[in-house]
């Protein structure tokens, strides 16, 4: 089963656009652009899961729109054209849709108590700065560790690690809080997370309480974090792009497809999070 997850750009971290709890039920999210793109693979026997971001700036063939950022898919078409966007770059059929806004991922970080998160070195993004070794953020200090792209040596691609890590620590701390076999939990993880997070229409209640307890055996040990394999960073007319190395991508999205991602990272462990990103 594979998930493709999107992060909004919406403007306000105060106005939620995404889950129950968006304002405008008519929300349209063309003209926005997605932050986070997050390729999430489950394991047949739902025991273990790779996630893969694609850099927003991946340089790709949007459908009906020539090449362009692979971000702008949502921009010029939705979650539709998103999908349609993915699906051609990885030749992989995705099954499912997840959006979440900034105040959707504020508000779900405040939810669960906070994240951990692990830095290398000291940053500042406006008024907070996270030192160095573990940080414990809330809401408003995580929006701004997964927004920050100045003064991370990678750029955008040291952004992402962000995305990644931030991702992480929300599974971590569901996990030691919760227990998916036990009914009760599993209710409150998929309350909570339809809260903030939209889905597609196929995905039901009754089908992520399904999905949560197929997922019972799964543990944050055996989520594998990484990034699609880049070639180099460029620039086409004004605007800064990432090429993706396409050769070393087949080889992903194929092991992808066959669930054989162990042997991928036999040769490619590089394009895998670390424990501390910067």
């Amino acid at each position: 089963m594979t998930f493709l997850i999107a992060g909004s750009d919406s403007g306000s971290p105060d106005d939620h656009t995404t889950g129950s709890e968006a304002r405008d039920e008519g929300f349209d999210p063309r003209g926005l652009r997605s932050d986070v793109i997050m390729l999430t693979s489950l394991s047949p026997d739902r025991t273990a899961a790779t996630v893969v971001s694609i850099p927003r700036d991946s340089w790709v063939t949007v459908p009906g729109h020539g090449k362009a950022k692979v971000n702008a898919a949502y921009s010029f078409g939705g979650p539709t054209l998103m999908v349609q966007t993915v699906e051609l770059l990885t030749g992989l059929r995705i099954d499912h849709f997840a959006a979440i806004d900034f105040a959707g991922f504020e508000a779900l970080t405040d939810a669960v108590g906070g994240i951990d998160v692990a830095v290398a070195q000291p940053t500042t993004f406006g008024a907070i700065t996270f030192h160095r070794g573990v940080n414990h953020l809330n809401g408003r200090q995580a929006l701004a560790y997964v927004r920050q792209r100045s003064g991370l040596p990678g750029g955008d691609l040291d952004r992402v690690r962000r995305h990644q890590s931030a991702m992480r620590a929300l599974m971590s701390k569901v996990f030691s809080t919760m227990s998916l076999s036990n009914p009760v939990d599993t209710y409150n993880v998929v309350d909570l997370l339809t809260r903030y997070v939209s889905v597609d229409d196929t995905l039901t209640n009754e089908k992520l309480r399904s999905l949560a307890f197929e997922l019972s055996d799964l543990q944050p040990s055996a989520v594998t974090f990484m990034t699609a394999p880049v070639s180099g960073l460029g620039q086409v007319g004004d605007q800064s792009v990432v090429h993706l190395d396409h050769g070393r991508g087949a080889m992903l999205w194929q092991a992808l497809s066959q669930d054989r991602i162990a042997q991928y990272l036999e040769t490619n462990r590089g394009d895998v999070l670390g424990s501390t990103p910067r």
